[in-house]
């Protein structure tokens, strides 16, 4: 049997038989205008987290992360500046301990850092890291005006690729996820509808499609 991995989202841990495979990178993609990050903090309660922001400050995502009323953890949080991003996430994240979540948000950052060779190298080595420690990496992607011309290679090495779509229909906010890419499984054939508020929940308004 494959170790499952939670990724504290209910509804999403039965769409998956249970989680996502021990070992596995995702790629979240979703508009910087979006309720995503609920996503990052409800993953924080589920085991060890260390969260890798390439923009926010690290006093700034502790204190998103404390007034937000769904369930959460207390990640370790760390801001990587300066001229070597992919050299500065590569040596924390060669730190991960075993079992544990990494987030990288958002990873456009790094996706944008040249020559391009560097990122393929330090997204082998990510992946090698978390399958020799059995954990998830979770990579926050921008989906926005601006989208780096490396996220293709971030969707190829993804394992999962999580589709997040929110749209403005009339007087309401309408959020959609899909799982286009499930590399050791069974994709869900069908699209999520969500509840974006104070936590990540189903949508039960309307029909879900």
């Amino acid at each position: 049997m494959v170790n499952r991995l939670r990724t504290g989202i209910d509804v999403l841990d039965r769409k998956l038989d249970g989680g996502i495979p021990a070992g596995s990178i995702v790629a979240l993609t979703a508009q910087p205008a979006s309720q995503a990050e609920l996503f990052l903090y409800e993953l924080t309660a589920t085991r060890g987290t260390l969260w890798l922001s390439l923009d926010r400050t690290a006093e700034s995502i502790v204190a998103s992360i404390e007034q937000t009323p769904a369930n959460t953890g207390d990640p370790t949080v760390r801001h990587i500046s300066g001229e070597a991003p992919l050299d500065n996430a590569g040596k924390l994240v060669s730190a991960l301990p075993e079992t544990s979540n990494l987030i990288v948000d958002p990873l456009d950052v790094l996706e944008a850092q040249e020559p391009p060779s560097r990122f393929r190298a330090f997204m082998n080595d990510l992946q090698n890291h978390i399958v020799n420690t059995g954990s998830l990496a979770i990579l926050h992607c921008l989906d926005g005006r601006d989208v780096p011309p490396l996220r293709d290679t971030t969707e190829h090495f993804a394992d999962v690729v999580f589709q997040l779509k929110t749209t403005t229909t009339g007087d309401e906010v309408e959020n959609r996820l899909a799982v286009p890419k499930f590399r050791a499984g069974r994709a869900p054939s069908d699209v999520i509808k969500l509840d974006l508020v104070e936590e990540v929940s189903i949508d039960t308004s309307r029909d879900i499609a």
